[in-house]
């Protein structure tokens, strides 16, 4: 293959930098595990910067956690470390498919009566309510997991969002800054969590002002290459009719509006900068690319909270299979051009 370093006897391949922008959406979140654990296969690819949203940022922690340990091998292995305890905590909760979606072979919870339950009150009743010691499954996975006092001196930058509640603006978060309380705030569901307090302000979710984050990436890194992995579906060709489908396709457009806004600012200023020096050249010169599938629209937005072993797997799978295609397909462009249309986003549909 093109990207390959290549065979005995070639001469390996010039590494080139590249920063990765990981989006959120809960278990699919292994899906870019997939792409991760592929992507760190090619010694040719040297990460710089990372920056992450919900799931995506714990993929970005785990991986800068691990690097520090021991390279590309310690990353791949922390990644599958972390994912593995998340799956053992799954087989733990009570949320778990129904018989019939077993039996139906879907990876959905639409017919969970734990799920349905929680997706009800969830509704109408407070996590303040619900959950008043404000218990997370997932802190102890990422205390277990990640080496939080460390990550200050990673070689590789972090770039975390999570939604400040009173301003509704976004704060980005960098290394020395991490900790688990930021994940959490990152990935904080404000029907499902309590606000994360931090320094005093309440957070939610990241992905309501950027899913993820791009501009600190063009402006604190020294790559020019940005490689998107891309969770949530842009695009669906179906109508959404029932109550479950229309809600998760306006979470869908929620949580990609704050992305597709960043790319067009970026293709303006792609047009309108100066190409000469300063941070005008690094507009201009930026090359974005995209690593997508459209297998993730295939299962329903409840199988976001599905985390069995199997599923996870599963997505793994397609997440490596995306990043070989791309590989494959753009590996030769990296460095040189982009692959990612962000001209099309400034046309009208």
């Amino acid at each position: 293959m093109p990207n390959q370093a290549g065979n005995a006897g070639d001469a390996p391949r010039e590494q080139i930098q590249v920063d990765l922008a990981l989006q959120g959406g809960g278990s699919h979140g292994a899906y870019t595990w997939g792409v991760l654990d592929r992507l760190l296969e090619e010694p040719w690819l040297k990460i710089e910067a990372i920056s992450g949203t919900s799931a995506g940022a714990m993929n970005a922690a785990v991986l800068v956690s691990g690097y520090m340990q021991g390279g590309a091998a310690g990353a791949r292995a922390a990644l599958d470390g972390y994912w593995a305890s998340v799956a053992e905590a799954a087989r733990f909760s009570p949320m778990q498919r129904s018989p019939i979606d077993r039996l139906m072979n879907r990876w959905s919870l639409d017919t969970s009566p734990v799920y349905l339950a929680m997706d009800l009150m969830s509704r109408v009743v407070s996590p303040y309510n619900l959950n008043p010691f404000g218990i997370n499954p997932i802190s102890g996975i990422l205390e277990k997991n990640i080496d939080f006092a460390h990550l200050g001196e990673a070689s590789i930058k972090l770039f975390i969002t999570a939604t400040n509640v009173h301003t509704g603006r976004g704060r980005v978060f960098r290394n020395k800054e991490i900790t688990p309380d930021v994940l959490l705030a990152t990935a904080c569901l404000p029907t499902m969590f309590q606000a994360i307090e931090i320094d005093g302000e309440p957070y939610w979710d990241g992905g309501y002002v950027g899913n993820p984050t791009i501009t600190p990436l063009v402006r604190e890194s020294e790559a020019l290459d940005v490689i998107l992995v891309q969770i949530n579906p842009v695009v669906r060709r179906e109508t959404p009719r029932s109550a479950a489908e229309i809600l998760n396709r306006l979470n869908e457009i929620s949580f990609n509006s704050p992305l597709m806004k960043e790319l067009r600012m970026i293709a303006l200023l792609r047009q309108a900068a100066d190409p000469g020096t300063g941070e005008g050249a690094r507009w201009a010169r930026m090359l974005m690319h995209r690593i997508v599938t459209d297998k993730l629209a295939e299962f329903g937005a409840s199988s976001k909270l599905n985390a069995e072993g199997e599923f996870l797997t599963m997505l793994k799978a397609e997440g490596r299979r995306a990043a070989g295609a791309f590989l494959s397909e753009h590996g030769d462009s990296l460095g040189k051009r982009s692959t990612a249309d962000l001209d099309a986003l400034l046309k009208e549909v």
